[in-house]
């Protein structure tokens, strides 16, 4: 029995003559009591006394992360000592991760999703300096997708999760989940000693450890607003200390076509750098006079208002809106120049030189071994596994895998076979052209020489000499067309360089397009081609790296001799029209009807 709370249990044994005493602490006794004590009460609280929104709210939390589960990618090496984590964004199997986590892969990896099953992956693209890397999982066409939200709309304080494979514990493929705060928007993390930049990223408290880089920041929705990649660490070990930074979702989805084009992508710059001044503006301290924006009129000591559509406040926050934009993006600028405010559309330079956005560049936190071989059978088979998908990869020189990028090149291609087979037509070109006000334009193209007459004006560009700006004021007009010649007969053969870049807004506000590039001696062409369905819609040429360009736009086609021509053109030069035209007839010598 028990004599008091405080006092001695006695146990008395069975049968006769024998009888014993325990005594017991009655610490230990007094825990016993309490811990019945406060079954009886949290049994109680529970029964009655949570708020039906804490168990909503609960269920809710729940109910998205099994959601959205899915749809979260466990990344390991081939040889299972390495990986982190992706998320599916596109249901051909298109993932996103960090550089720093397919770094030194090579172009296979072994991919798991929460419903047990492994699937193969090919390296697709790398952003070397965002940390972004592109992969393609293999094997379905209708793999879970995440939905994508908007981080400018993240706002400190909001919940979030991050799913991934921390440790690379997910050998079963099931993420680990995190759950915590966004504790800060919009930060900026200059490169310390490297090129990796991390512009306007967001700062939470979700834990987040080696491993889970690549992984998605999801909101409370379970909406995709980042992937996780960086973090603050204890200086003995890596040990996460409760600030983790991801790299925001809107510039992923600005990178997205770059990274699918198969390159080494590169972030931009303005061609300028800023400073504050004794006021507190955010002005131009140095600028290179061959970029675009200094043939705007932008000049040192001029202050920045806006930029992309957003206000510009302090240093660190203009590089946080430039950081987010592919190199070659045209948007409008907003400066103020001895008073007067002006708005332009400049074109972004290139951020690095291609060698140093090398793949053996900069190397990201290394990964952490799974304890066992994540994927059974495949350690003994090692290098004598016959790869199936190995007609994926194309290794070239400034490529992740250049395979993508010949797709995209045969995409836009394709589109333009309705136009007709201009692949005979090696001949002589006559293209006759008229204003509203009845000046003509007349074009003749052949393969040494282009020639124009405006009005009665002739102007002559031989093909072997430097390119010049014919006619005055057009940007190279002459120039222009002798690509569009090469573009129709076979743009493989025709120019040096044919690639496909990615997707940029049209003329910088306007809608998303992709892009391909050509080149030829020192001119360089830029091709538009719209969406859904797929069309070319102009295009703009430079006669040299750094020149105003001669931009073309059309909006529709004409019939000529059974081929279609763009009918109505736009010329443009810079800030300057040089002429609406339309085109009357064309002699296309050697083309199939």
């Amino acid at each position: 029995m028990i004599e008091g709370i405080y006092g001695q249990l006695r146990i008395e044994g069975a049968g006769p003559l024998r009888r014993r005493e325990r005594r017991l602490p009655g610490t230990l006794i007094s825990a016993w009591l309490w811990l019945l004590i406060a079954n009886g009460f949290f049994a109680s609280l529970r029964a009655a006394d949570i708020p039906p929104e804490v168990i909503a709210a609960q269920q809710a939390r729940v109910s998205t992360i099994q959601k959205v589960m899915p749809a979260v990618v466990a990344i390991f090496d081939n040889a299972g000592k390495g990986g982190g984590s992706g998320v599916l964004i596109s249901a051909d199997g298109f993932t996103v991760t960090n550089f720093h986590v397919v770094e030194g892969m090579g172009p296979f990896m072994k991919c798991g999703l929460s419903d047990g099953k492994l699937y193969d992956a090919v390296l697709v693209g790398i952003d070397p300096t965002g940390d972004v890397a592109m992969i393609q999982m293999l094997g379905r066409t209708d793999f879970p997708v995440a939905e994508v939200g908007d981080s400018d709309q993240v706002r400190v304080g909001d919940w979030c999760f991050a799913m991934g494979n921390p440790f690379l514990l997910a050998t079963d493929y099931q993420p680990t989940v995190t759950y915590g705060v966004v504790a800060g928007t919009h930060r900026y993390q200059f490169p310390a000693g490297t090129f990796l930049e991390y512009t306007d990223c967001l700062q939470v408290d979700a834990s987040i450890n080696p491993g889970n880089s690549g992984g998605p920041l999801f909101n409370e929705r379970g909406q995709l607003i980042g992937i996780n990649g960086r973090i603050s660490v204890e200086k003995r070990g890596r040990v996460n200390i409760g600030a983790g930074y991801a790299i925001s979702i809107n510039q992923v989805m600005n990178f997205r076509e770059h990274l699918q084009s198969g390159r080494v992508v590169d972030h931009a710059t303005l061609g300028a750098t800023v400073t504050t001044d004794s006021e507190g503006r955010v002005v131009i301290s140095e600028i290179l006079e061959q970029s675009e924006a200094y043939r705007r009129g932008l000049r040192s000591g001029d202050e920045l208002v806006e930029f992309a559509g957003r206000p510009i406040r302090s240093v660190n926050q203009f590089k946080n809106i430039l950081g987010v934009y592919p190199n070659g993006w045209k948007l409008p600028l907003t400066y103020r120049h001895e008073g007067e405010q002006r708005t332009v559309i400049v074109r972004l330079r290139t951020l690095h030189r291609a060698a140093e956005l090398a793949p053996d560049g900069e190397e990201g936190p290394p990964g952490q071994p799974p304890p066992g071989h994540p994927f059974p059978g495949l350690e003994e088979l090692g290098q004598k596994l016959v790869n199936p998908h190995a007609g994926l990869y194309v290794e070239k020189s400034g490529y992740a895998n250049y395979h993508f990028n010949q797709l995209a090149v045969e995409h836009a291609i394709e589109s333009m076979i309705p136009w007709g087979d201009f692949s005979k037509a090696s001949g002589p070109w006559t293209l006759n052209l008229k204003n509203a006000k009845g000046k003509s334009l007349v074009v003749k193209l052949t393969d040494t020489t282009v020639a124009v007459k405006v009005g009665d004006t002739p102007y002559i560009q031989e093909l072997s000499e430097p390119f010049a700006d014919k006619p005055p004021g057009s940007g190279g007009l002459l120039i222009a067309f002798d690509h569009l010649r090469r573009m129709l007969i076979n743009p493989k053969q025709r120019f040096t360089e044919f690639y496909y870049v990615g997707a940029e807004p049209l003329d910088g506000t306007g809608p998303k397009v992709d892009v391909l590039v050509s080149m030829q001696g020192t001119s360089v062409s830029r091709w538009y081609f719209q969406r859904n369905p797929v069309a070319l819609v102009g295009w703009d040429t430079g006669i040299e790296e750094d020149s105003d360009e001669c931009e073309i736009r059309f909006t529709e086609l004409g019939d000529f001799e059974g081929h279609q021509l763009p009918k109505k053109l736009t010329i443009r030069r810079a800030d300057t029209l040089f002429g609406e035209y339309e085109l009357e007839s064309a002699t296309l010598q050697g083309a199939k009807p």
